[in-house]
């Protein structure tokens, strides 16, 4: 049973304080499924005391406890995929098999992830006669988004119980239910009372109530980079650390000697992943302009083949993006890039033929982009890519790094050598080379507008560590 109607604090599902809720619509059929509670600062009040209370027992707990606790959490996550899939499906349009897959995947991964960093961690070290030692940073504030719900939920859940703190999580308001037996399962796995709570509900009313808290020592927030600048506002008054990871616009640079088939091809389809929405999705793709034409039809011929249709058809490669407010950011998007005189190859505004419902956005590519195009320069969050050329390498380069943003960078090139040198020049936390993907042991975040924090392997697990140095300590 998904408890949509109450909230998880103190180990119990619990009412509201004031009863308040709203529907949650599948974008899908654009009709409503259920309705789940909306929290309130009286309900951050609730679960931040629980919280409190648990920290002064669960931040002495061994590394040994933690271990056992995560190792319980990953066998019960493991028999509840198929429900997290589906519920992320219906919730935030993904297709069946990717959610189980990849979106629930993910979220596996990176308890399995931070279990093994937990085990070999060194939360002690000697620094001349000092002991420096690294210690939970306490009760932590979190804010999650919808498109990669469990993927965030877990990468920041799971290194909090490993670094021994307790937490507050506040998932999407449009993705509940994922979250909901994500709580189901850390219930079952014997997470104690008060360590781990979850409240639903509006960014207004419980994601500034807990970035404000003076309860609540740090916050970790994903999210735009808009929602970002406010919480961290919110978050200065207290003093509590802050941990964002925000928008992006990412280069995609394939330079003369790359194979242009596998980097085009691999570039587009990353985009079209998830409908677009990926905060590390390439979606400018920088060609050498004398292959403008060559990338073009590539491009055309994976937008082609690309089908938005029912998340639960076995043919579909891409669902509906998540709600009303999106999709009309996109299609405003697309008519500002026509208008602005990009070259449309394949897609454009509206739905994709044959489907007269549901938030679908057709598979959309945009070529002889200039970087001071709108296209080129916001954050779409749908299925739309944009080419651009360069001139040479250091053109590319200059074109790469001119965005607020800093999330993520890639690279192909005819040799590693090749792409390695580009990469060390783009100004961006994350960048990956000839189309491979990104190393769960890694650290994920941002530069500039992307955001300050780190998150996955021992980094993320550090953003939730205090240092602490005993002076004298060798001398005792």
């Amino acid at each position: 049973m998904v408890h949509r109607m109450q909230f998880y604090i103190d180990g119990a599902w619990v009412d509201p304080v004031t009863p308040k809720s709203r529907p949650v619509i599948n974008p899908a059929t654009e009709q409503p499924m259920y309705d789940i509670a909306l929290g309130s600062a009286a309900d951050v009040d609730k679960a931040v005391a629980a919280a409190r209370r648990a920290f002064e027992t669960f931040s002495q707990t061994t590394r040994e406890e933690r271990v056992a606790l995560l190792t319980r959490i990953v066998e019960v996550y493991k028999s509840r995929m198929k429900d997290i899939g589906a519920a992320v499906s219906d919730e935030m349009g993904a297709p069946i098999g990717m959610a189980e897959k990849a979106q629930a995947g993910a979220g596996l991964g990176h308890i399995m992830s931070t279990l093994e960093v937990l085990k070999t961690y060194h939360f002690e070290e000697q620094v001349g006669t000092a002991m420096v030692v690294r210690e939970p940073v306490g009760v932590v504030g979190m804010i999650t988004p919808w498109n990669w719900p469990l993927n965030q939920i877990a990468c920041k859940v799971a290194p909090a119980l490993a670094a021994g703190c307790t937490m507050i999580l506040k998932p999407s308001e449009f993705t509940p239910s994922s979250a909901l037996i994500f709580a189901e399962i850390l219930h079952e796995a014997g997470v104690p009372k008060g360590v781990f709570n979850l409240i639903n509900g509006l960014g207004q009313d419980v994601g500034a109530a807990m970035s404000a808290h003076p309860g609540i020592d740090m916050i970790s927030f994903t999210g735009s980079t808009r929602a970002g600048i406010d919480v961290a506002q919110k978050a200065a008054v207290t003093v509590k650390r802050v941990s964002q990871e925000l928008g992006g616009k990412s280069p995609n640079i394939i330079l003369e000697d790359a194979d242009m088939q596998k980097a085009v091809t691999g570039g587009v389809a990353h985009v079209f992943n998830n409908s677009g929405q990926s905060c590390n999705a390439p979606t400018r793709m920088l060609v050498p302009q004398s292959k403008m034409n060559e990338a073009i039809a590539i491009a055309k011929a994976v937008a082609d083949k690309t089908k938005a249709g029912d998340p639960r058809a076995a043919d579909t490669s891409i669902g509906p993006v998540v709600n009303a407010g999106q999709w009309e950011k996109i299609q405003a998007l697309i008519k500002k890039g026509i208008e602005e005189g990009a070259t449309l190859v394949a897609g454009g505004p509206g739905r994709p033929d044959g489907v007269d419902k549901g938030y679908f956005v057709r598979p959309t590519v945009f070529a002889n982009v200039t970087n001071d195009m709108t296209i080129a320069r916001e954050e779409i969050f749908g299925p739309v890519i944009t080419i651009l050329g360069f001139k040479d390498e250091a053109d590319a380069v200059k074109i790469a790094n001119d965005t607020p943003y800093g999330l993520a960078g890639y690279v192909s090139a005819g040799t590693v050598e090749g792409a390695r040198k580009v990469a060390r020049q783009i100004r961006a936390g994350n960048i990956n080379l000839n189309g491979l993907p990104n190393e769960r042991t890694a650290p994920f975040g941002g530069y500039k507008q992307s955001g300050n924090g780190r998150e996955w392997g021992k980094f993320g697990m550090e953003e939730y560590l205090e240092v602490k140095a005993i002076a004298g300590f060798g001398t005792v």
